[in-house]
């Protein structure tokens, strides 16, 4: 499952690039949980909850049904 993370954070990346943010993979726990640290303009931003939520976990609810939720690692 940790490959599957890996290559849909990949195609998220350059989103938050473009915004001068990144996103970097902390954990992917056996039960779903992925873990992962905003970096940049997106560690700082008031909106990084609903990119953390709308758009990274959302992604990759649908692209990997195995997870469960997104958490933001501080």
């Amino acid at each position: 499952m940790k490959e599957k993370v890996v290559n849909v954070l990949e195609r998220v990346r350059p989103m938050l690039q473009a915004d001068g943010g990144d996103c970097e993979l902390i954990e992917v726990t056996d039960d779903g949980i992925v873990k992962v640290r905003l970096t940049g303009a997106c560690g700082s931003c008031p909106m990084s909850t609903l990119t953390l939520k709308m758009g990274i976990e959302r992604t990759l609810k649908q692209e990997v049904p195995e997870v469960k939720t997104v958490e933001q690692v501080f």
